[in-house]
């Protein structure tokens, strides 16, 4: 992938909330769904056409009118099943190599014209089977999304050369750094598939392959790859959105059909694996928990067994109200999460348990409980309730994927591959659908048996890696004759089409009401799929935290599903789970939240749930003990991760001791242990009212439907006790430059967080400030991410920021560097940082970067889940509802002389903090050799002597 910053997203969700388009008043969508959902019966369907041009070149039409949206979604079927003994990670350094550049799109040009052009969701990713590339585009940019495809699939090849090779195999070494060496268990992971695949399997290495193998790979190899798998023959194009299938037909003929087909695609044949005897082996890692992991071999994708197995995986360990979860994490308190999945894959499955434990619980000890639960689900069938809550489930999160058309592409992609039918998706269904209680445990008998099965232990302890691989000198240059064509030479290829006519851009207004107890609701109908969204915020955050209790918010939040005046924690999970619906509460710095997400058929029961967490907490204390040793791991598991480690640590900088913000959101180990159930409800009684609240819904409902549901459920709340007195944050205090480290030995990787105090939601320039940080970090084409990811290869993604909150504000660049190029990031990092306060931004490059911004709202916010998050985070920041109709207005004045000032207003390199949380011995010699002299503290960000 190609190392994903948060780019626009997080941006306009801090400048004016969730934006989704909207159609005309009383318009009804047009969707790719057809007839009545049934989901029981298993009568689901997705309108589409498939045609196979004479080359071979599979298309899949999905039209879709509910948005001004077209996604393109190409997959070709090939992964590491198809590479080469000594090449793991091949297949996935070539999805990187796609994005370099090709014959009619220089190097760096492609994600530019899809910033250009309003996209979205542009990204590409690598599995055991496929890889594939994606974007969303507005729908009158249907032309240029075919020519900038076309051109990956069939011009790639002529640009790749010595010098582009070198620089995304360092990026692809950086990405293995940063997603196994330095996370938490990421070895373990590997070593878990090294012990199920014996050599020779394509499923035997990690995705992204080895050091060595990555680092050997040759420019013949690639060129070899591109011959044999990426032709027209053995790829596949879904075009889903609003588009008109005459039109596409012929565009599709014209970019793709002049494109060679290449020879059959060789036959992958490996016979499925057989361990008969349990292999075991101890991994140890730089963690704090031990985890255990217990897997087996499992049936193919689609084949008999794999939704008795999926089914079972929910029984075991599918949620809160799974056996798993019931009895490890809520009774014994032995594990600190369960999680339990059937990895579906074409030459094999894997079923994987894996359960995180808690500080001095025994792995042995929860192996055997284990075993106990998987030997009585073997002998005695799910009751009919838990294959109910497993079959809504999936069918919940089956209608999710296809509400987005990004998603709903690749779902059927995934069909088409796969299951060699684009739409397998009622059959699919129809699997859970069918089979019984027995057929469940017959198929957990047959299977997961303990003589055929992984158990891999991960413990405390030293990270043992392979010997490190060198990076060789990149060359500056390529040599003559490393280029070649696949296909002939077009000339008018070389001149992107324009746009057409683009539609109105028609953002939703917001539309409110307030019950008679003053709590706020704000509503976004949105018709289309039967599907509901729903959050209710209190101002309630961290900020709200006691100056002798940090975390107590936190901690308020994480209670509210641990049990009601009527229903216990066991009750609430398994009400969720009956309907296929998720429920969750948690606390950010401003506000907290209870959320609930399902199937409009649920939203009665569903928001009823959400109000008994809400008004009627039983803040019991077993539960509460249960909840403080949940904590007290989370504390100790945040130790892991270095770049959660650099951020909290880069908060208790910027705000100063004492701030209710500089404390790390969980508290700390003596104010976890302090909590008592007191101090808990007066936290509730204080900030849980009404007239602090908001209910915020987007989905399926009308204005009446909705008023008859939430009526019974908060007409009533009136609140508890005396509320809190409103008392604003402490402002963020003037701070000056420092350089902080925290020791992490060993690590491949420096986390880095450069922070700085930052604007509120109310700055009178906020749209200007956005649109500066989209060229600074905001954007992948950004300014520091491309210097240094595509031209130093020192990272796999670095990105900046803005957090505007009501009473909050903080700039931030986040990401890892290579721990031997620490102190040269920087100094490039600060070089950007400069240019970006010295001169305005050319026309083109602001051109770019506004319109990412302008003609994107409505592919980043199509789903209830996005304009429930966005309405949510603008009411708390304390915007007004005419925030989203006016931004498009706002982002589109802004010029290079405004991003210019609010550089040079609101990006001061004299009050930015950094933060690194890495390898001491090796990075501070480079920090004090370009003119930092470090300040070291420990993991709470204490000072050391």
């Amino acid at each position: 992938m190609k190392a994903p910053a948060p780019r626009r997203l997080v941006a306009l969700l801090a400048l004016a909330g969730a934006l989704s388009a909207a159609l005309p008043a009383g318009a009804a969508p047009e969707s790719a769904m057809k007839g009545a959902v049934n989901t029981e019966a298993g009568q689901l369907a997705v309108r589409q056409e498939k045609l196979t041009l004479a080359n071979g070149f599979e298309v899949i039409l999905v039209e879709d009118h509910r948005l001004p949206l077209v996604a393109f979604n190409l997959w070709v079927h090939a992964g590491p099943r198809n590479e080469a003994k000594g090449q793991t990670g091949f297949a996935h350094l070539f999805e990187h190599l796609m994005f370099a550049g090709s014959k009619h799109i220089p190097r760096g040009e492609f994600d530019k014209f899809v910033d250009a052009a309003g996209g979205t969701d542009s990204n590409g990713s690598t599995n055991f089977d496929r890889t594939n590339y994606f974007f969303t585009l507005p729908s009158n940019q249907l032309e240029l999304g075919l020519w900038l495809k076309a051109d990956m699939l069939g011009y790639m090849i002529d640009e790749v050369d010595s010098v582009s090779l070198a620089n995304q195999q360092d990026v692809v070494r950086n990405e293995r750094r940063q997603s196994f060496e330095n996370r938490p268990y990421g070895i373990v992971e590997e070593a878990m598939y090294q012990a199920l695949y014996p050599e020779g399997h394509p499923y035997r290495a990690a995705v992204i392959g080895s050091h060595a193998d990555i680092q050997g790979i040759q420019l013949k190899d690639v060129k070899d790859f591109a011959r044999t798998y990426y032709r027209p023959n053995n790829a596949t194009l879904v075009l889903a959105g609003d588009f008109d299938p005459k039109q596409a037909k012929a565009l599709v003929q014209k970019y793709f059909g002049s494109l060679k087909a290449g020879a059959k695609v060789p036959e992958v044949k490996v016979a499925m694996p057989e361990i008969t005897k349990e292999r075991r082996l101890v991994v140890t890692d730089r963690i704090e928990l031990s985890r255990l992991n217990l897997a087996w071999h499992t049936p193919p994708m689609f084949a008999a067994g794999d939704a008795e197995l999926d089914v079972a995986a929910h029984v075991l360990g599918g949620g809160k109200a799974s056996r798993l979860y019931g009895l490890l994490v809520r009774d014994k308190q032995l594990a600190q999460s369960v999680q339990v999945g059937q990895d579906s894959q074409s030459l094999s499955s894997i079923f994987n348990i894996e359960i995180v434990a808690r500080p001095g619980a025994s792995l042995d000890e929860i192996e055997k409980l284990v075993d106990a639960e998987i030997a009585k689900l073997a002998t005695t069938p799910p009751t009919e309730a838990e294959l109910g809550q497993a079959r809504a489930t999936i069918q919940t999160q089956l209608l999710q994927r296809m509400e987005k058309v990004t998603s709903l592409a690749d779902l059927i992609n995934h069909y088409n591959q796969m299951a060699g039918d684009p739409g397998f998706v009622g059959k699919d269904l129809a699997r859970y659908g069918q089979l019984g209680q027995a057929n469940v445990s017959a198929t957990v008998t047959q299977w997961l048996k303990k003589d055929h099965r992984v158990v891999v232990q991960a413990k405390p302890g030293e990270q043992v890696l392979p010997p490190e691989v060198a990076t060789p000198p990149a060359p500056t240059k390529a040599a003559k004759g490393e280029r070649e064509s696949l296909n002939a030479a077009e000339a008018w290829r070389a001149k992107p089409p324009g746009a057409a006519k683009a539609k109105a851009l028609t953002l939703p207004a917001a539309q409110s009401f307030t019950l008679a107890n003053g709590l706020t609701v704000i509503y976004s109908p949105k018709p289309g799929l039967p599907l509901v969204s729903a959050a209710l915020v209190v101002r309630a955050g961290q900020g709200a935290n006691p100056a002798d209790k940090p975390g107590l918010a936190g901690f308020t939040a994480a209670m509210l599903p641990e049990g009601t005046k009527t229903r216990s924690a066991q009750q609430i999970a398994e009400a969720a789970a009956v309907l296929g619906a998720t429920l969750n509460a948690q606390a950010g710095s401003e506000e907290a939240r209870i959320d609930f997400s399902g199937l409009k058929a649920s939203a009665k029961e569903g928001l009823g749930l959400l109000a008994d967490l809400a008004l009627n907490p039983a803040f019991a204390a077993p539960e509460i003990e249960r909840q403080k040793a949940q904590r007290l791991a989370a504390l100790a598991q945040m130790r892991e991760q270095a770049p959660l480690l650099a951020n909290a640590v880069g908060n208790r900088v910027t705000y100063g001791e004492g701030h209710p913000l500089s404390t790390n959101a969980l508290g700390t180990e003596a104010s976890i242990k302090a909590v008592d159930g007191a101090a808990l409800r007066a936290f509730w009684q204080a900030h849980y009212r009404p007239e602090r609240a908001a209910l915020v819904v987007a989905g399926d409902l009308t204005e009446t439907e909705l008023r008859a549901l939430i009526e019974p459920l908060f007409g009533a709340w009136k609140g508890e006790g005396a509320a809190a007195a409103a008392a604003p944050l402490p402002a963020s205090r003037p701070i000056a430059a420092r350089t902080v480290v925290v020791d992490k030995p060993g690590a491949p990787q420096t986390a880095l967080a450069v922070v700085s105090p930052g604007p509120f939601a109310a700055a009178p320039d906020a749209a200007a400030i956005n649109v500066m940080n989209a060229a600074l970090g905001g954007l992948f084409t950004s300014r520091i991410n491309n210097q240094l990811r595509e031209v130093k290869g020192y990272t796999y993604g670095i990105h900046s920021g803005y957090t505007m909150g009501r009473e909050r504000g903080q700039f931030g660049i986040r990401g890892s560097v290579r721990t031997d190029v620490t102190g040269p990031a920087l100094v490039d990092m600060w070089k950007e940082i400069e240019g970006m306060r010295a001169k305005p931004m050319g026309a083109a490059e602001l051109g770019r970067v506004r319109n990412a911004q302008l003609l994107s709202l409505p592919g980043l916010f199509d789903t209830n889940l996005a304009v429930v998050a966005g309405y949510s985070g603008n009411w708390s920041a304390g915007r007004p509802l005419d925030a989203i109709t006016e931004l498009p207005k706002k982002v589109g004045a802004v010029t290079a002389a405004t991003a210019l000032k609010a550089a040079q207003q609101h990006l001061d390199p004299a009050q930015l903090i950094v933060v690194a949380v890495g390898d001491k011995a090796k990075i501070v010699p480079q920090l004090e050799a370009i003119g930092r002299k470090p300040e070291v503290r420990d993991a709470e960000g204490k000072p050391l002597p």
